[in-house]
């Protein structure tokens, strides 16, 4: 089996600081790559773009950030549009072929994800290449991987087979799987843009005042089952993630030697902060 390229992206690592954004565009501005791309125009394309997610709610909100791009997918829809434009290499990664496309607007609407941006002075549909000419060249990681001081990105090269077993161990994942697309960007922690958490604050009555208390078992129910425990932090905050979004009904539990609570709520489709939770003894 031959070995194909793949990317992983770590949610949780990327903090908006653009360098990856920057490196892409210097890499293409200006630069013919025959073959592989024409130069990227100084203005309007953003063939590695970051995008931003919040959740929650005041006192416990959170921003995350994560980048997008070309996905090289294996099931491309571009490809179906594109009669012979557009190539699949033996190493999964697409092109667009930088003449035989022009003028063919309709590829940049056929990708589901728009990742595919018009140019106009070329009349050229153009996305990223997966830095296929650094490949090529004998680099082991794209420009963006290289540039990135969070190591949000990962290159590697392995077989389909390998690279399933890495997606399983890792908990990696795809934008939008319901498309079908078969993409070969996979995203670990993207659980920080696509579900809910749960959060509140939890606070025992000592002397008529209301203190904060730490170190508190929260649990998380539905159904009468556990599916999801976290402790407060010292501000009696707490936090429980990777819930679905418009999941039904839901109950918390608050237990400590100070006392006990417990809580019943709906999540619909965004992340919810719950409140102050007044332990009772």
């Amino acid at each position: 089996m031959a070995k194909k390229w793949n990317l992983i992206v770590d949610v949780e690592r990327c903090d908006n600081c653009r360098v990856c954004f920057l490196a892409v565009k210097d890499e293409y501005i200006g630069n013919d790559f025959p073959g592989v791309s024409a130069a990227q125009p100084p203005q309007g394309h953003n063939w590695l773009d970051i995008k931003r997610e919040e959740r929650g709610s005041y006192p416990i909100v959170e921003a995350r950030f994560y980048p997008v791009m070309c996905n090289h997918c294996d099931a491309a829809p571009c490809m179906d549009v594109a009669q012979g434009a557009i190539t699949k290499r033996p190493d999964g990664i697409v092109i667009i072929d930088p003449e035989l496309a022009r003028g063919r607007k309709e590829i940049v609407d056929a990708c589901p994800y728009g990742a595919i941006c018009w140019n106009e002075e070329l009349q050229l549909p153009q996305a990223w290449p997966f830095d296929a000419q650094l490949l090529d060249a004998g680099w082991t990681r794209t420009r963006g991987e290289q540039a990135c001081p969070a190591q949000v990105f990962r290159t590697i090269k392995v077989e389909d087979a390998e690279m399933q077993r890495i997606k399983a161990a890792e908990g990696l994942e795809v934008l939008q799987p319901e498309l079908g697309t078969k993409p070969r960007v996979y995203y670990k922690n993207l659980h920080l843009i696509t579900t809910c958490f749960v959060g509140g604050t939890v606070v025992k009555r000592v002397g008529g005042v209301e203190e904060c208390a730490g170190d508190v078992e929260v649990v998380l129910k539905q159904g009468g089952r556990e599916v999801g425990r976290a402790k407060t932090d010292f501000f009696g905050e707490f936090k429980i993630d990777k819930l679905e979004p418009n999941s039904g009904s839901y109950q918390i539990e608050a237990a400590a030697p100070a006392g006990r609570a417990t809580l019943q709520f709906d999540l619909a489709a965004d992340s919810r902060y719950l409140g102050v939770i007044t332990l009772a003894a």
